[in-house]
């Protein structure tokens, strides 16, 4: 009698496997609702080292600011050059594996190692990448390891693109911040005005068809926010928690808090510390803040690499998972291109 069989290491279960380690450590980010591929995703995905390489440069080209002339002056001689900027972003291979420790240790469980084993690397993978994410978007320089920072370093907010909940970036630190440094609404507000006039302006993403920002916010700054009862701040949320029709359906409306300002807010525990006792970084973000790559990965062109081999005289079954890939946030003449850090004293309750 004939059967079907897929064996250990057959290439279509690797390649089902491959599969999978990509896909379902993408689904438990963080981040994974504003990836897109266009230019209005918050994180953008930029195939273009899908073939070759490990580093790419992309460029921004800055809006014309001349005066232009009228009726019949002569044009000739008053045209304007064209400025463009440049940022980059590396990729590199991030690798994990586990391995059992022989048959009889497998036989004690009701469980598949090789399963486990996919399961328990996706949800390296995600955790990972979600460090990296928040690690790159609030410009964590207090880690180093590129390991958690996606491939590449992280760079400190520059001081046109940092709100502190008291004092000016760049003359007040964070260290200064005190007990009556909490995060409130009216540091939303400022996020808002500073991304409408910033030049160039953060943009906002496209929800439904109507502008949208968004802003991760600790569970601590959160905390702060439902028990600020001056202003009914957590009410103004509530008000505008979700609004009808297509924009409630909307991905990045899913596990929100609610809406205020036309910011849409999402709590995560990602949300870092920049090493400063009890203060926390909040991050608003627009359209293009940050920029996803990933490379070929393998011969099908799959995004993540998974390996299997036995040992011990094919006693013990060791499983690898690998992304080639980076995060990054975007910056472009040594300024940050479209997210705001806002950081505040808020402590544990």
């Amino acid at each position: 009698m004939a059967v079907t069989d897929f064996p250990l290491n057959h290439p279509l279960a690797n390649k089902l496997y491959s599969k999978r380690l990509f896909q379902e450590a993408l689904k438990e980010t963080s981040f994974r609702k504003f990836i897109g591929t266009g230019s209005d995703s918050l994180i953008q995905i930029n195939p273009d080292l899908k073939e070759v390489g490990d580093k790419l440069t992309y460029g921004l080209r800055m809006l014309l600011s001349g005066d232009g002339v009228q009726g019949d002056d002569t044009l000739e001689g008053s045209e304007e050059a064209l400025i463009f900027y440049s940022d980059s972003i590396l990729i590199n291979q991030l690798r994990h594996a586990t391995r059992s420790k022989g048959k009889m240790s497998e036989q004690r469980v009701p469980y598949s190692v090789r399963e486990e084993g996919m399961q328990g690397l996706k949800d390296w993978f995600a955790d990972r990448m979600d460090s990296a994410f928040f690690n790159q978007l609030s410009g964590n320089t207090n880690v180093s390891d590129t390991k958690y920072t996606g491939n590449n370093s992280t760079v400190a907010p520059d001081n046109d693109h940092w709100i502190l909940a008291t004092g000016v970036a760049g003359t007040n630190t964070e260290a200064s911040l005190s007990a009556s440094s909490i995060f409130s609404l009216t540091l939303i507000d400022k996020a808002v005005v500073k991304a409408e006039t910033l030049s160039p302006r953060i943009r906002p993403l496209r929800i439904g068809g109507e502008e949208k920002y968004v802003c991760f916010i600790h569970p601590y700054q959160v905390y702060q926010l439902r028990q600020n009862t001056n202003t009914a701040q957590w009410m103004d949320i509530q008000k505008a928690a979700m609004q009808g029709g297509q924009i409630s359906k909307n991905p990045i409306y899913t596990g929100a808090l609610g809406e205020y300002n036309g910011v849409v807010l999402h709590k995560s525990t990602r949300v870092p510390t920049p090493g400063v006792a009890s203060v926390y970084r909040a991050i608003f973000c627009g359209a293009q803040a940050g920029v996803l790559c990933t490379g070929k990965q393998t011969k099908q062109g799959l995004d993540a690499t998974w390996a299997e081999e036995l040992f011990d005289y094919k006693n013990q079954l060791g499983i690898a998972g690998g992304l080639i890939y980076g995060i990054k946030k975007s910056r472009f003449n040594s300024k940050d291109f479209g997210s705001i850090v806002v950081s505040s004293y808020s402590p544990a309750v």
